[in-house]
């Protein structure tokens, strides 16, 4: 590259003044500028002509071609165009949702995770998906009493006294008056559940909630059951269980009721037992009691026609059990009495103790069980049962 000598400079600025005069310095000046202007482009003309740039051009080139070589899959400028069109229609996704047009949203795909699946994962439900615990209503129709001992004492009159009609100036015969005790005492139903901390810390409480749900339906279908056919020992004394309630034969073996002997177990409690009392059967011999009619035709089972108030068997209610036999040779499918003599007594509702240091190595926390409940028939002359047996 060629520069400007100083030379070159003072012959542009060179003035020539006319002989016997001179020039206005304005124009002077003027001139010198044009002149400068007129060598420097001169000399970048000269310059450009003898500069080599093919070697900046074919550098170039090469950049450009290698920026639009294609992708080694061999779909290059395809694939780059199919990514440009995903990415917009996701950002467009992301603006408008559902109201994306078809052209936005078809480029999108939840078929595998490689493809977007990642972006759409599934949604977790919160509802559990729970089988159905059945439970007696005996809680319902029973006396239920809470105490603050390990067991309660009802005293009881076993026996009566015995007047008699004296004429005048007669001695009275003496009467002896016998009494008892029924005691019912609370039993214990416990268990225990291990459950990990891991679980307990990612369900966000979800997990220790279940397990009281869980726990809460075994302890009262387990009581439940305890009432109908509990032996006593141990365990709460069952209805169906207690030797002291009256039976009264169906008349005929096998699954077949009889009417009338249903109307004659009724009326064979005393009156004021009778008008208090309540029917107990499972649903598989309620479905069978519907279908039996007295001897004028008249169905045994009344539907309810007001809220609130249960169906009735000969005018008096209903209570489906779960846990009553079914109709057999020699079973005992149903129980008729006043539930009020059946005595329930709660010493302590269920606790839940959580224990996280006992299994703390292992990650696991402990949760305890426990229900202290009681039950007993401390009047057995108040029902009845029938036995589906000839005699």
């Amino acid at each position: 590259m060629q520069h400007l000598t100083k030379s070159d400079l003072m012959g542009c600025t060179a003035l020539t003044l006319k002989d016997g005069g001179e020039d206005d310095p304005n124009d002077i000046v003027t001139k010198a500028l044009a002149d400068l202007t007129r060598t420097m482009d001169t000399r970048l003309a000269e310059i450009e002509a003898k500069t080599d740039t093919s070697a900046i051009v074919a550098r170039l080139d090469k950049v450009e071609t290698k920026a639009n070589r294609p992708a080694a899959g061999g779909g290059g400028g395809d694939a780059d165009e199919n990514t440009k069109v995903e990415k917009k229609a996701f950002a467009a996704y992301l603006r408008k949702g559902n109201g994306a047009t078809d052209e936005e949203t078809k480029a999108l795909t939840v078929s595998n995770d490689e493809q977007g699946g990642y972006l759409a994962p599934a949604e977790m439900s919160t509802e559990f998906i729970r089988n159905l615990v059945e439970n007696s209503p005996i809680r319902s129709v029973a006396s239920v009493r809470a105490i603050t001992a390990p067991s309660v004492k009802y005293p009881k009159r076993t026996g009566v006294t015995n007047a008699q009609w004296e004429g005048e100036g007669d001695d009275s015969e003496e009467s002896t008056v016998t009494f008892g005790q029924a005691e019912v005492v609370a039993r214990k139903l416990m268990t225990h559940v291990d459950i990990s901390n891991e679980l307990l810390a990612d369900s966000g409480g979800t997990a220790e909630a279940e397990v009281r749900l869980a726990l809460a339906e075994d302890f009262g279908r387990k009581e439940g059951q305890a009432f109908v056919n509990g032996t006593g020992a141990g365990q709460p004394e069952g209805l169906m269980t207690n030797t002291e309630i009256g039976e009264f034969f169906n008349g005929a073996s096998g699954n077949v009721l009889d009417p009338e002997k249903l109307i004659q177990m009724m009326y064979d409690l005393p009156a004021m037992y009778r008008n208090a009392g309540t029917w107990m059967m499972n649903g598989t011999t309620l479905g069978l009691l519907r279908a039996l009619k007295d001897g004028d035709g008249r169905f045994l089972w009344q539907a309810s026609f007001q809220v609130g108030q249960p169906e009735t068997i000969l005018g008096r209610p209903v209570v489906e059990a779960v846990d009553m036999p079914d109709v057999a040779s020699n079973a005992f499918p149903i129980l008729y009495g006043d539930f009020s003599a059946y005595r329930i007594v709660d010493r302590l509702a269920m606790s839940i103790l959580v224990n996280p240091y006992l299994l703390a190595t292992r990650g696991l926390t402990r949760i305890h069980a426990t229900r202290r409940v009681g039950g007993r028939v401390i009047q057995a002359a108040r029902f009845r049962k029938l036995k589906m047996a000839v005699s």
